[in-house]
């Protein structure tokens, strides 16, 4: 079947409890994504193998272990990032169409950044991770920097929680887009990331885009989304 013979629009039906938009990456450049929360093992298990009847590898974000034992009983080939509550089932792709750069400001925003990771990886990205890098020490931040500049990377993901100043720091120091990523980390005014989330809707910095809280899937396919685009414009030079 030639490429322009595809029907974008197909969906398959997975029992009584799921319909799997089978060609949303041909449509509209990512991926369906299987999200785990709220489904037994079973619903995950089965919409994964309705899905890889039509693609090499899917990937499945907010696991539980349940799940996660599931998911290796079921297939061959399973990544598991437990940290990042995050698998990919098949086969990785293998070329990498760009890089992106993650950068957490505390150990407590490592899960989020692994689930940016994941995502990154599984989207045909090269990751570069930089953990434990916040406003505390700022100090810590020299490094990465340079390291981000000699790299040749395309995006950053600056993750924070507590009062979410990160990103707005990075967006003062290179001349990259970045995504912000508010965390659910902090006391007790930080509302589960919502105060964090409001300190970087009013970044002093220009060039700084915010995700949802905890959302590092969503972050992750942003900067693919960016990459991507920039790859096609070069293409047609």
């Amino acid at each position: 079947m030639k490429f322009d013979e595809f029907n974008y629009n197909y969906i398959e039906e997975i029992e009584s409890f799921a319909k799997i938009d089978c060609y949303r990456d041909r449509r509209v450049g990512k991926p369906e994504v299987v999200f785990a929360e709220g489904k037994n093992a079973k619903e995950v298990v089965e919409i994964v193998r309705g899905y890889l009847k039509h693609v090499n590898a899917v990937l499945v974000t907010r696991l539980n272990q349940k799940q996660v034992d599931e998911l290796k009983k079921s297939f061959d080939k399973v990544y598991i990032n437990e940290k990042g509550r995050i698998a990919i089932i098949g086969e990785l792709k293998k070329e990498r169409m760009g890089k992106v750069a993650i950068l957490t400001a505390g150990t407590s925003d490592i899960p989020v950044g692994e689930e940016v990771a994941t995502t990154a990886e599984f989207l045909g990205l090269e990751v570069l991770k930089f953990y434990d890098v916040g406003i505390a020490g700022l100090h810590r931040l020299i490094e990465p920097i340079k390291k981000i500049k000699d790299e040749d990377v395309d995006v950053v993901i600056a993750i924070a929680g507590m009062e979410g100043a990160l990103p707005s720091v990075v967006a003062s120091l290179i001349d990259l887009p970045i995504i912000a990523v508010p965390t659910s980390v902090g006391y007790g005014v930080s509302l589960k990331g919502i105060s964090t989330l409001f300190a970087m809707l009013q970044s002093c910095s220009s060039g700084v885009a915010v995700v949802n809280i905890d959302n590092g899937f969503g972050a992750a396919v942003f900067a693919h989304l960016v990459i991507q685009r920039i790859n096609i414009k070069r293409s047609r030079e």
